[in-house]
Parts: C-alpha cells; sequence; structure tokens
C-alpha cells in the first residue's frame, strides 16, 4: 500500500543514572568513591533508503523510542550506551515539525540525527574534591529529546508522465523501464505513482507516473491532488494525449491548467508533448493533430505506439538531451552528524532569573536546567551541590539582588528547592 504522508513521535533513550559506590576491599581503608557514570541514550535517527518508495511501515506505529543508556556500577564501571534507533524512510521525505520544513532527506544513505539520547549520570566518584571526600550522591540520567514529526514522501524523479486516465501512461513506463504497474481498459487503473529506471545509450534516469490527473484534480477532485505533489520534483513532464480523443487539444489545455492551479511553478517545468496510441490512428489523423498542437505550444511533440515501440526511441533520445540541458531540481544536502552533546560548560553564565512573587524565584538556563533535571533533590547532597552551582554562576547574587533571601523557593526545571541564601 502507497502511503505518503504521516505523523509519527519519536523518543530518544534516556542516560543512566551515575552510580554511588565506595571502594570496598580487604587490607584496603578508605578506599574511596568509585562510583561510575551512566551510559548515554540511544539517538533516533532517519535514514533515506532507495528500498523503500512508502510511508506505509510507519502505519498503526505513533512513538518509536531508542533505548535508554544503562547505569554506572561500582568500581569506577560505566554503564552501556543505549542502542541508537535508526528509521528508514524513502529518499524523498521531507521531515516537519510543527508545520515547517526542518530537512529533506534527497540522497540514498542520507542520515538524520532527529532526536538525541539524554546523557549519562555522573558516578560519585567525579564529585569528590578537597572539601567533599565522601560525595554519597550521583546524578540522574539525563531524558531523551521527545518531539511530534510529519513525514511527507515526494518522489524524486527526472520524468514525470502526466495526462488523464487511459492515455497509456502506464504501458509507457512498463515498456521503457523495469517497472510493472497494473494495466486494464479502465480508468484509474493505477492508484498510486509508479517509478521506473530508465537505461538508455549507456545513461540512466527515473521515471514516475502521476496518477488520476482529471479536471479538478487541483481542487482535490479524482486521486489528482494526492499525487500532484509529486510533481514537483520532477526535471521534465512527458505529457501523453490520446491521440484518439474526440477533444485531444481540450485535454491537453485540461491538465496544463491543473498544474498551472496545484503550484505555478509546474506550468513551467519543461514539457514533452507524446501524442499516445498511435498504433489506434490513421497517419494522416496523426499527422494533421501534431500539425495542430504545433500551432498552439512550443513543446517538442512526438507520436509513440508503446506496445509496437513507435516513436519511444525517438522520445528517449531527446528526453537525454533535455535532461543534460536541465538543472537538478535536488535541494542541497545538509549533513549533521549525530554526536553527543558535552555537559554545557561553556554556557554556564546563560542564565535568568525571574521573580514571580516575594517566596518564589524561576531560574532558567541550558546548563542550570541540566544540572536541576539530573539532580535527585531527596538527596541532600545533592542539594548541596545545586546550592553550589547556584553561587558559582552568580545565581544566587541576581537573586538576591532581586530582593531575595534565605528560605525563598527557588524553581528550576520544574524543580524547587528551598534556597539557603
Amino acid at each position: 500500500m502507497f502511503l505518503d504522508e504521516v505523523e509519527i513521535s519519536i523518543r530518544a533513550g534516556k542516560g543512566g543514572n551515575g552510580c554511588v559506590s565506595f571502594h570496598r576491599e580487604k587490607y584496603v581503608v578508605k578506599g574511596g568513591p568509585d562510583g561510575g557514570n551512566g551510559g548515554h541514550g540511544g539517538n533516533v535517527l532517519i535514514r533515506a533508503t532507495a528500498n523503500k518508495n512508502t510511508l506505509h511501515h510507519f502505519k498503526g506505529v505513533k512513538l518509536f523510542a531508542a533505548k535508554n543508556g544503562n547505569g554506572g556500577e561500582g568500581g569506577n564501571r560505566a554503564g552501556r550506551a543505549g542502542q541508537d534507533l535508526v528509521l528508514e524512510v524513502p529518499v524523498g521525505t521531507l521531515i516537519l515539525e510543527n508545520g515547517k520544513l526542518i530537512v529533506d532527506l534527497i540522497q540514498d544513505g542520507e542520515t538524520f540525527l532527529a532526536t538525541r539520547g539524554g546523557l549519562g549520570g555522573k558516578g560519585n566518584a567525579n564529585f569528590c574534591s578537597s572539601t567533599r571526600q565522601l560525595p554519597r550522591f550521583a546524578e540522574l540520567g539525563e531524558p531523551g529529546e521527545e518531539k511530534d514529526l510529519k513525514l511527507e514522501l515526494k518522489l524524486l524523479a527526472d520524468v514525470g508522465i502526466i495526462g488523464l486516465p487511459s492515455v497509456g501512461k502506464s504501458t509507457l513506463i512498463s515498456v521503457v523501464s523495469a517497472a510493472r504497474p497494473k494495466i486494464a481498459d479502465y480508468h484509474f487503473t493505477t492508484l498510486t505513482p509508479n517509478l521506473g529506471v530508465v537505461n538508455h545509450r549507456g545513461e540512466t534516469f527515473v521515471v514516475s507516473d502521476m496518477p488520476g490527473l482529471i479536471k479538478g484534480a487541483s481542487q482535490g477532485k479524482g486521486l489528482g491532488h494526492q499525487f500532484l505533489k509529486h510533481a514537483e520534483r520532477v526535471r521534465i513532464f512527458w505529457h501523453l494525449v490520446d491521440s484518439n480523443s474526440p477533444k485531444p487539444l481540450t485535454d491537453w489545455r485540461t491538465i496544463r491548467e491543473e498544474l498551472r492551479k496545484f503550484n505555478p511553478e509546474l506550468a513551467q517545468i519543461p514539457e514533452v508533448l507524446v501524442l499516445s496510441k498511435a498504433d489506434l490512428a490513421e497517419n494522416n489523423s496523426l499527422q494533421k493533430l501534431a500539425a495542430k498542437f504545433g500551432e498552439k505550444t512550443d513543446s517538442k511533440i512526438f507520436v509513440i505506439s508503446a506496445p509496437t515501440h513507435r516513436g519511444v526511441e525517438e522520445l528517449l533520445n531527446f528526453s537525454l538531451e533535455i535532461l543534460a540541458q536541465t538543472k537538478s531540481t535536488k535541494p542541497e544536502v545538509k549533513k549533521e552528524l549525530p554526536i553527543f552533546r558535552p555537559h554545557m560548560e561553556a554556557q554556564s553564565k546563560a542564565y535568568a532569573v525571574k521573580k514571580k512573587n516575594k517566596k518564589l524565584f524561576i531560574v532558567t538556563g541550558p546548563r542550570i536546567e541540566q544540572i536541576a533535571v539530573m539532580s535527585n533533590f531527596a538527596n541532600p547532597e545533592a542539594v548541596a551541590r545545586v546550592q553550589d552551582v547556584l553561587e558559582k554562576f552568580g545565581i544566587g547574587r541576581e537573586i538576591r539582588r532581586l530582593g531575595g533571601a534565605e528560605g525563598v523557593k527557588i524553581e528550576i526545571a520544574g524543580k524547587i528547592l528551598v534556597w539557603w541564601g
């Protein structure tokens, strides 16, 4: 089943908790803290692959979560990092968040780091100092990032085959490529776009048919509105018109108008006019029809019969020439490496203090919020560390400047502590 739009939720793995442990060994006195760090949580990566052409494998699953990191252990043993989750999507998939495009995966193997796993908490061995020789606390693992995304597939093809139903689009793509679409003598035989790779004169290019185009397709009639967006990435059109139609010029104008209404830029894509089903028409009428079209359009005109291969090679030859002259519509690739962010020491000074009332102050800032989230406020020593950090960063001085005193409450990342002053 073809599916080209889906909404999903993704969640990176939580970091493992740091360990509180002290070295215990016979004949070793005061072995000291040896709690190991927790492992990082797994990332969620989205990777484009040429082996898929639909988003159907996402149907019915709303949440995709990477593995959590394992907790640290005694003996300075670090926890194992959580395994990354790799979601495969077809080449040409757009990733949107809150309606905004964040990445366009247009190359096979291109990978996007969608959400980062949480950092592993530091074990108590990391908090030894001359004034804190026996730390009985460790950091909690950081939660992984969560996002709601929309995946939208726009097929990548060099040539888009357009035309009214039953003009021979499926037959043509089956002749010029290895694609095997459903072919039958009734309208809307093709319900999904078909992709095929053409090998001709040592060159290759990708063709795709656009099913369901009828008058009113740009307003949602038929199936055209569902698939017209796939035409936005083609480099040239093969516009098929049934040479036996009672009103071939009207048929041609209908499709051109629907393209323009859906997206005016589609009307600017180079067009090759193809009069199909020549095996069912007389040569004289074909010549007259070609001449009539020549008066109405500057497009190159070919008369073909896909079943007998009449005119097909000439069409392919000309298409190779046009493709060599047109620029690819593929956007530039923006790489993002799947790396873990360190504890944000460089951003320690970035904070803001807001006085909500006489008894409550709200503190925000990337690093201080990270420390609060990774601190166990049920542990008095962990709270004491946060209090020390508030003074070290200058936050305590700012609270005093705003009228705060000992005993006021401070809210950081949704957690509340009573300030020592």
